[in-house]
């Protein structure tokens, strides 16, 4: 095994680079930072109404109802406190990534999404907590693959897309997924009783940001201005909303606890 191996590092090694038509075609560059501007704004505005099917597919799981009308068991509460942390702790890698990669006049916006998820980390705590897990049993939960797409995709975006494809893809998803959070953390209040310590996890994320739109824009329009690709910015979007769809989703289906 150990031979082969070292066969095939061999081998890789000395392959050519790939040809230049395995590439993503160059993109131009917008003509001017106004042009850009512009250019930013459209594409989220149209982002936003191509996406609106799906957000409401978001809205729509029945996982929300469930836990809405009182009727999701606990075991669903702290799988959605599992699939959470394993979100939360590969996003937090992504995000230094992010921070890295881009120009560093752009960076402390991903540096400001980089603090959130320290922040967010704390506060799940305090919710698993009220369910009685502490950080070990959020350890040691198996999440469910469907649930980790989303965290998966920022990952590889982190890695290999621009700074428009990560800029957009956020300030496309955000919201729905705030608006979703917002109707957790009020049927976990009314319905399951828990405090607004508790929630404070999902209170977080139901908050906008101020200022959040305009700087996500401004990224973008960098972006565009270097020559990042307005298709690459569309399909990044397009997965991540789908993605966002898949957590939604996975995390109300029955555990075998």
């Amino acid at each position: 095994m150990r031979i082969a191996f070292a066969g095939l590092v061999t081998f890789l090694s000395i392959l050519p680079a790939a040809p230049a038509a395995l590439a993503d075609a160059p993109c131009k560059a917008a003509t001017s930072p106004a042009a850009a501007a512009a250019q930013a704004r459209r594409v989220v505005d149209e982002l936003r109404q191509e996406l609106a099917a799906v957000e409401d597919e978001i809205r729509d799981v029945p996982f929300l109802d469930a836990l809405e009308a009182g009727e999701a068991p606990v075991e669903l509460l702290r799988a959605l406190a599992g699939e959470q942390y394993s979100i939360l702790r590969s996003d937090l890698r992504s995000m230094a990534v992010l921070v890295a990669r881009v120009p560093p006049e752009h960076s402390a916006f991903f540096q400001g999404l980089l603090e959130g998820e320290r922040i967010a980390i704390g506060l799940l705590l305090d919710y698993a907590a009220a369910l009685g897990w502490d950080e070990d049993d959020l350890a040691a939960y198996e999440p469910r693959p469907a649930g980790q797409t989303y965290p998966s995709y920022v990952a590889a975006m982190a890695a290999y897309g621009t700074q428009a494809d990560a800029a957009a893809a956020f300030l496309v998803n955000f919201p729905v997924f705030g608006e979703n959070t917002g109707r957790v953390r009020d049927a976990l209040q009314a319905r399951y009783g828990l405090d607004a310590q508790a929630t404070a996890f999902f209170d977080f994320f139901a908050q906008p940001i101020p200022g959040f739109e305009e700087a996500a824009l401004a990224v973008i329009a960098a972006g565009f201005e270097r020559g990042d690709c307005e298709r690459q910015v569309r399909r990044t979007a397009r997965l991540l909303q789908s993605y966002e769809l898949d957590f939604w989703q996975a995390v109300g289906e029955p555990t075998a606890e």
